[in-house]
């Protein structure tokens, strides 16, 4: 299905409540909580510190998160309360079941302001987002529109700021209930200690160059831990290619989000560029490595919430074309991101962008070392 049958439902749905805005009142009791948004993996986990504040906020309402369907396995333990709802714009029964889940007493909006549609069809009562979305129309339901801070932080913090009140405790791993898996594939091989290796990443100017993450698991070795490769189903043959006479234990593309999970819990650390699997390594509690290229360490890094959780970000502090002032299409002064691809990457060095080039095996063995020590 495509996404203009998703979005007629939606619209269909939220048009004849909009009339009725300017008579809605921010609900003096909570009972029913709806987060909406179309987020990816790493994004999505970004918003536990939210989930975290509304549990502490309002503890006996129900939350339900829309969440995209592949996500869903992890929220099977319902951690902080919440109930995942598949969510995909383009599959017309999860845009209905988001829809008739509701009425809600207060909805909230992450990323992308569309979605305050999406609220205001499941027929929420009081829409809080972010400000400074655009075009104008996205915005429209929103009742409580949110400015960015004038000073930098860190995104998931400034997602749990969207509900008032002090800031949640820190994060601890028993906070989330592992998720269910299958038995790992190869779990003979992971009797000895070992660290996990994720290249894979979300967008080609994130990957490290391969004869680094060659090196990196070389090192490792000689370190007495097993390197173990990861990867997702679109990551076997980059695998391959950076391992072609493989003799380390590989899990690309054969394990789901339940199986990283434990994969993740089982191992001495994880290293990955800055992507979705680094937002689950401090789930998990794993000692992290994340390589920050294109991306910004501060905005996406532990921030306030994961200030316990070992997590070691390397990057180059001072990178010159990490000069864009948006994030979620808002433009924001403190900002400084790049979301070029590789076709447009301003440094792109043949098969790799220059942020991630300038990134050394030795730093971030380093930084694997520090992370090892404190274990």
């Amino acid at each position: 299905m495509s996404r203009l049958s998703g979005r007629i439902r939606i619209f269909a749905r939220a048009i004849p409540r909009l009339v009725l805005k300017p008579l809605r009142r921010r609900p003096s009791s909570v009972r029913r909580i709806l987060l909406a948004h179309h987020l990816l993996l790493g994004d999505t986990l970004l918003l536990t510190p939210l989930l975290a504040k509304l549990r502490a906020q309002y503890p006996q309402a129900q939350i339900d998160l829309a969440c995209p369907k592949a996500i869903v396995p992890l929220y099977a333990g319902r951690p902080f309360g919440v109930n995942a709802l598949p969510f995909d714009p383009r599959d017309l029964a999860s845009v209905k079941g988001v829809l008739d889940a509701g009425p809600y007493d207060l909805g909230f909006v992450l990323g992308d302001n569309r979605h305050s549609w999406l609220a205001l069809g499941a027929g929420c009562r009081w829409i809080v987002a972010h400000a400074g979305d655009v075009p104008a129309w996205k915005n429209w339901p929103v009742n409580q529109s949110v400015p960015y801070p004038e000073t930098p932080a860190a995104w998931a913090d400034l997602a749990a700021d969207l509900v008032e009140g002090p800031p949640p405790r820190a994060y601890r791993p028993a906070d989330w209930p592992a998720p269910a898996h299958a038995v790992l594939p190869d779990a003979d091989l992971l009797t000895q200690p070992y660290v996990v290796l994720h290249p894979g990443a979300s967008t080609e100017v994130k990957r490290w160059p391969d004869a680094r993450w060659r090196e990196l698991a070389q090192r490792v070795e000689a370190l007495g831990y097993i390197p173990v490769w990861s990867g997702g189903p679109g990551e076997v043959e980059l695998i391959r290619t950076i391992d072609p006479d493989p003799h380390h234990p590989n899990m690309a593309g054969r394990v789901g989000l339940g199986e990283l999970w434990h994969l993740f819990a089982g191992a001495k650390a994880v290293v990955c560029p800055d992507t979705g699997v680094a937002h689950l390594g401090r789930l998990v509690g794993v000692p992290t490595v994340a390589l920050f290229g294109p991306g910004n360490a501060q905005i996406h890094g532990a921030g306030r919430y994961w200030s316990e959780v070992p997590f070691a970000p390397v990057t180059i502090a001072q990178m010159p074309c990490r000069d864009q002032p948006f994030i979620f299409r808002r433009e924001v002064a403190w900002v400084r991101r790049c979301d070029r691809n590789w076709k447009t990457c301003v440094a792109w060095q043949g098969d790799h962008a220059d942020c991630m080039g300038r990134i050394s095996v030795e730093s971030v063995y380093n930084a694997l070392q520090n992370v090892l020590v404190e274990v």
